[in-house]
């Protein structure tokens, strides 16, 4: 007879966050790029792409009012307005992966993967961290995207949301140049998830 730990493993739905600037988008596209096996969830978003991003790939661009007909439809995971512009995770690409056993990997800020963990008790999520608040600093600032203002902006938020590291099931430290290396501590995570028992099984809640 066969046992219970032979049988296929449940997906997961695995939040990536952490503070702006710490390399998310980084961690996720490297993840992408060395097949990490799973379905990557667009986040919609308003605010203005960014030289380089690609609608569709890095996020979902909507005009507010596309954003605001999804939100009284029912369509968001979860949303919020950060720094001015709505960001949101649909609610259709989630449940289409867990229908085919998929794992989701959902990229959010801080406050969203407050929301999805009250939603989904049982997603996994994992903070990015910086190695130091000085190499943040140094991030934000090669960037080259944000004005003084919201750069002393985004500081003092990425101050505050470190104090949310007891939401979160697992810390993941992006070392500048070590990029593989996070990647890597990610999916020791997910191979360990896959092992554990009981299994996390997810619910996904009727949207709103």
């Amino acid at each position: 007879m066969e046992s219970r730990a032979s049988e296929d493993k449940r997906p997961l739905v695995v939040v990536i966050s952490g503070p702006s600037g710490v390399g998310k988008d980084a961690i996720l596209s490297r993840m992408k790029k060395l097949a990490v096996p799973g379905e990557y969830i667009v986040t919609a978003t308003t605010r203005p792409k960014r030289p380089g991003e690609k609608d569709g790939l890095d996020y979902s661009f909507l005009s507010q009012a596309e954003f605001e007909r999804m939100i009284e439809a029912g369509q968001l995971l979860e949303h919020a307005s950060v720094y001015g512009y709505y960001y949101g995770v649909p609610f259709q690409p989630v449940k289409e992966a867990l229908k085919k056993s998929s794992d989701v990997f959902i990229k959010v800020d801080v406050q969203g993967a407050k929301t999805i963990k009250d939603k989904l008790p049982q997603a996994v999520l994992i903070f990015i961290t910086p190695p130091s608040y000085e190499e943040l600093t140094r991030r934000l600032k090669e960037r080259l995207t944000e004005s003084p203002e919201t750069l002393r902006r985004r500081l003092k938020t990425a101050s505050e949301e470190m104090q949310k590291l007891p939401v979160f099931d697992y810390a993941v430290v992006n070392q500048q140049g070590k990029l593989d290396q996070a990647v890597a501590e990610i999916q020791a995570i997910i191979s360990a998830e896959k092992c554990r028992l009981p299994q996390r099984h997810i619910s996904l809640p009727r949207p709103d």
